[in-house]
């Protein structure tokens, strides 16, 4: 038993040794690992590989590794073994780890071996190793601005480098998420940059008049090109500094039609910083080109308006209306402006030849020539002779007698009297150089010829002519002349287009004019005054001085013709200030042409000792004419007449308008609504203006002139400005034109079987802007048959009317009111007691009408020697037209437009009118002494 026991013994002690021999190395690893983690995850990247060697494998347990221990409690980390035989393992992160709580980390890790048995005892460690971790930034957060806003005042009229700087953040760890890359103005169309670093500058200059404050809206971007959530707002203020200038004022002035004198800038003054002034010139320009002929003129004809200027009668329009009988304008291109202007456009191919029965044939020594004229520069390198007017030799020769034309911006009078006068040597050619020539602006001309005087009126100011030359007359000779007009008669080619002289050899110079022309007239005789010319270009609209009376003594001011520039001009600012507030606008039409007109305003200061200290910024403003209220003419009056046959033709004839009424009304909107009115609220407006024409035509048959007509006393028309001849113009009240209409009388002396006629009256303001309704008259013939079975009854129309009667409005003159059916002898009775009152009537009414007609007779009697005023109202007649003026009324006189009961005997204010279309008319109308028959 002894020696058993000791076996085992050495046994055990044999097995103890065996199991020390066989753990006897530790486990190795790095010395140091560097790792790298993302945020938000758990798995961490070590270079090198987390390996442990054991040189004691492949002995189980000895040889494998059991643990990697992290030794430092604070970091977030843990090891782990993926694989004991081979050593291999892992660090991982004990939770999710935030790269802006902390960056990197440090610590310490041993490697254990399983020892040498299952439960890990006796194991050995490895040496530590330093792992060092860095955690990887995501960009998680956007850039956000440091201040809610950000606000700046800056000064106008500088440019800045840096006007403010906005600053953004970012939470991010890492400087790729963390630093702002970029910065932008996310603000449209504004003034302003910014850079990468925030700093905001002014790309122009800033003004405080167009702009006080500017808000803009900012975003950034950090590097990982995260955009901020909310941009931030960024206010600008500009603050204005003393410059030179007109403050208080507005771009835009509205005028209300027949409001009068409105002044334009009412609070506007003149800054100047302070400076010592020695005198300011102010210069006020209404442009009106784009209206009319240069400004709101009326637009009656050119023969109306010569008669409200008082001109001398027998001038000749050489460019009227295209008509039947004024067929030789048809070919001209016409350029109809604003409110019927009638203009003629030459574009350097076409011309008119006047016919022989209108040209002139009387010029003496005096005369006049008269047109309106746009024109500019000639194209082309060498500028041709352009001609408005010329009246040349028809055939054989090529002589020129009198011509008007255009030469490099110079205006040109040729009159070359013939030998039948004084052989010698004769002023024959009158030059004008003026800017007015070329501007491509209307102006009108005016040449009075006082023979060897000849006079220039451009706008109703005269020039003198810079150069006149002398020739020999003309040899007399047989041979017909031929005036055009927009081009020279070549008499020897019969063609238009050369301009020479029997002295001039060239002849090949192209004379066509190219331009516009209007209202070229001729009047022979007689020239026109300085007053009537500055009547006929006189303007309706200009600028005024509101209470000149109230402006101060200093200030000195001056107006050109056309009232369209003011110059002022004073040494003391205030004074100055006071007077521009002053400067107003005033259109004295009754119905003017909508629309803008352009203001421009320039200064010129002056300091003691300098010509020029202070330059003052040119200011454009516009005046806004609103849609005036349009007229309703209307015209009313008993519409069906009869008449027995025998009162045709008596010597009274048959008066067809006798209870007529003219009135005009306009509709005042205001909201309310008038049984005028019922579809468009408004108050109907009864007012007062002027006619220009009215019409009487014949509907159906034309009159036949041996035995039907129109009459018209003459002693009607005395004291009331009218006359009556065979023009298409004139101007007067509609009182004068009711009461002269309410005179015109029908006469049939061979009736026959006629049974009725029909006319049709109508009325026009402005040149037929405006017309009247078509007021239709029937006369029933009632033939001795039945003469006795029809009455006319006529009421007298009230003294005044303050509501519109429409011919709708008019009741029938026989309403039928009974209510029952009469037996037959009632009606016997009624009919015979009937027939009885109409035979007593009936000769009551023929005693009374040969009466009047016998007073009449003897007031025409007296009235037989009264000189006829030529400067009166005109009736326009032409019975052999039928279906449309058949037979035609205009009055005219030479008032200027009425808008109100008074009459207005100063012509200076009267408005100068454009040509319109004239309406045809027959000749050969045979004029009474006593009466005026159509």
């Amino acid at each position: 038993m002894l020696r058993i026991a000791g076996v085992l013994a050495v046994v055990a002690l044999g097995l103890s040794a065996a199991h020390t021999k066989v753990n006897k190395h530790k486990p190795w690893i790095e010395t140091s690992y560097h790792g790298v983690i993302t945020e938000n995850t758990d798995i961490v990247l070590l270079d090198p590989p987390l390996v442990a060697l054991d040189k004691d494998a492949p002995i189980p347990y000895a040889g494998e590794i059991c643990a990697f221990n992290i030794h430092g409690l604070e970091a977030p980390f843990e090891a782990v073994v993926l694989n004991g035989t081979s050593g291999e393992g892992q660090l991982r992160a004990r939770g999710l780890v935030d790269c802006e709580l902390q960056k990197e980390y440090t610590f310490i890790i041993q490697a254990h071996d399983c020892g040498s048995g299952p439960g890990g005892t006796e194991g050995k460690k490895s040496h530590k190793a330093v792992v060092h971790i860095q955690v990887n930034d995501v960009n998680e957060f956007a850039p956000v601005f440091r201040e809610p806003q950000y606000r700046a005042a800056v000064t106008e009229g500088k440019i800045y480098d840096s006007i403010l700087q906005v600053e953004a953040t970012d939470q991010d760890c890492s400087p790729q998420y963390s630093q702002i890359c970029n910065y932008q103005i996310t603000t449209t169309n504004t003034p302003f940059a910014i850079d990468r670093n925030g700093n905001i500058r002014n790309t122009e200059k800033l003004s405080y008049d167009r702009q006080q404050q500017y808000e803009i809206q900012v975003t950034a971007w950090d590097c990982g090109q995260k955009r901020a959530l909310h941009s931030v707002p960024v206010r600008i203020d500009v603050k204005p500094v003393c410059k030179p200038g007109w403050q208080g004022w507005n771009k835009r002035v509205d005028y209300e039609p027949g409001t009068g004198s409105k002044q334009l800038f009412p609070k506007m003054h003149l800054e100047t910083c302070g400076g010592p002034l020695s005198s300011v010139r102010t210069t006020v320009e209404l442009q009106t080109s784009h209206i009319g002929k240069g400004c709101d003129r009326e637009t009656y004809s050119e023969k109306s308006l010569q008669k409200l200027c008082g001109a001398s009668s027998g001038s000749t329009d050489l460019l009227p209306a295209p008509s039947t009988a004024t067929n030789w304008t048809a070919s001209l291109v016409t350029d109809s402006g604003r409110d019927s202007d009638l203009i003629f456009r030459f574009d350097g191919h076409q011309a008119a030849k006047i016919p022989d029965w209108v040209v002139p044939q009387n010029l003496t020594d005096q005369f006049t020539i008269a047109t309106w004229m746009k024109h500019g520069p000639s194209p082309g390198l060498r500028a041709e002779k352009e001609t408005l007017l010329c009246n040349s030799d028809k055939t054989e020769m090529n002589r020129h007698h009198y011509s008007l034309y255009v030469h490099n911006c110079r205006l040109v009078f040729l009159l070359r009297r013939d030998f039948t006068q004084v052989d010698t040597f004769r002023p024959a050619e009158f030059h004008w150089k003026l800017e007015q020539i070329c501007d491509k602006e209307w102006h009108y001309y005016v040449i009075n010829v006082e023979f060897p005087v000849v006079t220039l009126y451009v706008d109703g100011v005269t020039y003198d002519p810079y150069l006149v030359t002398d020739d020999w007359p003309i040899h007399p000779s047989q041979i017909d002349v031929q005036l055009t007009v927009g081009a020279c008669w070549q008499g020897e080619r019969t063609k238009l287009s050369v301009d020479a002289d029997e002295d001039d050899a060239s002849g090949d110079n192209e004379t066509y004019f190219r331009g516009s022309l209007s209202g070229l007239t001729i009047r022979p005789g007689k020239i026109e005054s300085q007053k009537v010319i500055s009547c006929l270009q006189a303007c309706k609209e200009g600028l005024d001085i509101n209470s000149l009376e109230s402006l101060d003594k200093s200030i000195k001011f001056h107006f050109n013709p056309a009232q369209s520039i003011l110059v002022m001009e004073g040494e003391d600012l205030e004074n100055m200030n006071a007077a521009v507030r002053k400067v107003s606008y005033i259109n004295s039409r009754q119905f003017p042409t909508p629309g803008i007109r352009r203001l421009h305003i320039s200064t010129v200061v002056q300091c003691f000792g300098e010509d020029t200290c202070i330059t003052i910024p040119d200011i454009d403003a516009v005046v806004m004419v609103l849609q005036p209220s349009e007229p309703r003419i209307t015209i009313t009056g008993l519409e069906r007449l009869n008449r027995p046959v025998s009162d045709l033709g008596a010597s009274g004839g048959i008066a067809l308008f006798q209870d007529l009424h003219i009135i005009s009304t306009v509709t005042r909107a205001d909201g309310r609504t008038t049984l005028t009115s019922t579809h468009r609220p408004g108050v109907l407006e009864e007012i007062i203006h002027n006619l220009d024409y009215c019409d009487i035509l014949v509907l159906g048959e034309e009159l036949m002139p041996e035995q039907e007509s129109l009459q018209l006393q003459r002693s009607t028309l005395l004291g009331k400005h009218l006359d009556a001849t065979n023009s298409t113009s004139g101007v007067d009240s509609m009182s004068n034109y009711e009461q002269v209409i309410r005179q015109v009388r029908y006469y049939n002396w061979r009736p026959g079987q006629l049974t009725e006629r029909r006319f049709r009256l109508t009325c026009s303001e402005l040149n037929g802007r405006y017309t009247s309704n078509e007021f239709n008259l029937e006369v029933s013939v009632l033939h001795s048959s039945e003469s006795g079975e029809h009455v006319n009854h006529m009421v007298a129309p009230p003294q005044y009317m303050q509501v519109v009667h429409h011919p709708s409005m008019i009741h029938d003159l026989y309403p039928n009111h009974s209510s029952g059916v009469p037996s037959a002898a009632t009606v016997v009775i009624v009919m015979c007691i009937a027939a009885l009152v109409v035979v007593v009537v009936l000769g009551i009414y023929r005693i009374h009408l040969t009466h009047q007609q016998e007073v009449k007779l003897a007031e025409t009697a007296k009235e037989a020697d009264v000189t006829w005023d030529d400067s009166a109202l005109t009736i326009t007649v032409n019975p052999m037209e039928v279906g449309g003026r058949g037979i035609g009324g205009v009055w005219e006189d030479e008032e200027d437009d009425i808008t109100s009961a008074e009459s207005d005997d100063s012509e200076e204010d009267v408005d100068v009118q454009l040509p319109r279309m004239q309406r045809q008319s027959k000749k050969g109308q045979n004029w009474d002494k006593t009466t005026i028959s159509y």
